[in-house]
């Protein structure tokens, strides 16, 4: 009984971990930075206590390479760096982040990884919906965030909290205050829950209300990033299964259909983009995407080898971030594109260990879908539904990273670096996801 009690303590602290890292923007829109700060202490505090205690097996010779080497130059950044005190706070963050992540990774089993984060999810998504049905019947005007004070009376949209539009159709922000963070989640709720309910996780009914409310939120955030990842996630999953099918004798077609796929859906996203972006409430320079993209860009030319040093989320107050972003009255603190911004911080060396990681990541999660696992060397077992879980989560990751900076933070780097540990350890073992 004891240690039905204990592993439920874990699965509970994981579940609050997930959703820390997944809604942070909650806990910092309802108990300011002050607020936040003391939740990150008291998580930092359990995750350290739970590594000491369940002394996971770290298996250093399967650990991802690539992810030390980042994480190694991301910390050596700050012999070049051009704006230490910047880079102390945000290395440090990532290293707290990265401990999260491998406390999920090596502490849970990859039952109970699955079940914590559909449990965060949908704690995320049902406090969302329970949130904006308050604010469009009770409130009926937008909310800001508690604790600020923007010093004026003409607060751009970007900063309310919700703008109290689920009523009137949409685009709805939730908890976490943005609408392409809120579908993002919406869109990993989806690919979680359809998951479960296909392997027979959950109860239909509750399995069948969830999946829809997922859809339903996804729709209502009305997000041209998060539909473009959609698709893509949809697009890999149909070749994921196709190559389940073909057997690994006769994948090659498969590979030259994956890569026309990229072709065709770049094609038709890029010819139909005037149309669908209107639709979607984006204009035609992607809400100013483009501007950060070249202003990037030229500061990443500054310094192409090195960078500027790692800091994550830009430092507003620091040079050359302050005001290298500014749109209709809001300070943007990412490059909108993960790539640059790695590109820009660490420099070329950097990149290239990052699309390792990532490349990695990537391979690995795509054997794990479509090989038949083997319960020995010589005995293999039938598919499992929740092998296709690394694929789909890291394929959502990747669409996300080309119009956001999300994977290098918060929710993105923890399931990053949560399927680069999984799938390593996975490969290296004879037996695979259940």
């Amino acid at each position: 009984m004891p240690s039905v009690q204990s592993r439920f303590v874990v699965r509970t602290f994981a579940t609050l971990v997930f959703f820390s890292v997944l809604a942070g923007q909650f806990w910092r829109s309802l108990l300011g930075w002050w607020g936040y700060g003391a939740i990150v202490l008291i998580i930092g505090a359990g995750i350290l206590i739970g590594l000491v205690r369940l002394k996971p097996d770290w298996m250093w010779p399967r650990f991802p390479k690539s992810l030390i080497a980042f994480l190694g130059l991301a910390t050596l950044s700050l012999v070049w760096t051009n704006y230490l005190g910047a880079s102390l706070i945000g290395i440090t963050l990532q290293w707290v982040t990265t401990f999260a992540a491998l406390f999920l990774a090596l502490c849970l089993t990859w039952t109970e990884l699955l079940r914590t984060l559909g449990a965060a999810l949908r704690w995320a998504l049902g406090l969302s919906l329970v949130f904006e049905v308050t604010v469009g019947l009770f409130v009926r005007q937008p909310v800001l965030p508690f604790w600020v004070d923007y010093g004026t009376d003409t607060v751009p949209q970007a900063f309310y909290w919700s703008r109290g539009l689920l009523f009137h159709g949409g685009p709805i922000e939730g908890i976490v205050a943005n609408r392409n963070l809120l579908g993002f989640l919406a869109l990993l709720a989806v690919i979680v829950f359809a998951l479960q309910l296909a392997a027979g996780t959950v109860r239909r009914g509750w399995g069948v209300a969830w999946l829809s409310l997922a859809v339903l939120i996804l729709v209502l955030t009305r997000s041209a990033t998060v539909s473009f990842a959609a698709v893509v996630v949809a697009v890999v999953l149909g070749l994921a299964l196709w190559a389940r099918r073909r057997g690994p004798d006769r994948r090659g077609v498969v590979y030259l259909t994956a890569a026309a796929s990229v072709v065709a859906v770049s094609a038709a996203l890029a010819a139909l983009a005037p149309r669908i972006l209107p639709l979607l409430g984006k204009s035609a320079d992607l809400t100013g995407r483009l501007d950060i993209w070249r202003s990037v860009i030229d500061l990443a030319g500054q310094r192409p080898v090195q960078g500027w040093g790692w800091v994550s989320y830009w430092a507003p107050w620091a040079e050359p971030f302050k005001g290298l972003a500014v749109r209709r009255g809001v300070v943007y603190l990412q490059a909108h594109n993960a790539w640059l911004d790695v590109w820009l911080q660490l420099g070329i060396l950097g990149l290239i260990i990052f699309i390792a990681l990532v490349l990695s990541t990537l391979w690995r999660s795509w054997l794990l879908a479509v090989d038949r696992p083997r319960r020995t060397v010589a005995d293999t077992a039938p598919y499992t539904v929740s092998s296709l879980l690394p694929l789909l989560l890291l394929t959502a990751l990747l669409a996300q990273s080309v119009a956001e900076s999300r994977m290098l933070i918060e929710s993105g780097w923890v399931l990053l670096v949560v399927l680069a540990v999984t799938t390593k350890r996975a490969q290296s073992s004879v037996q695979t996801l259940p």
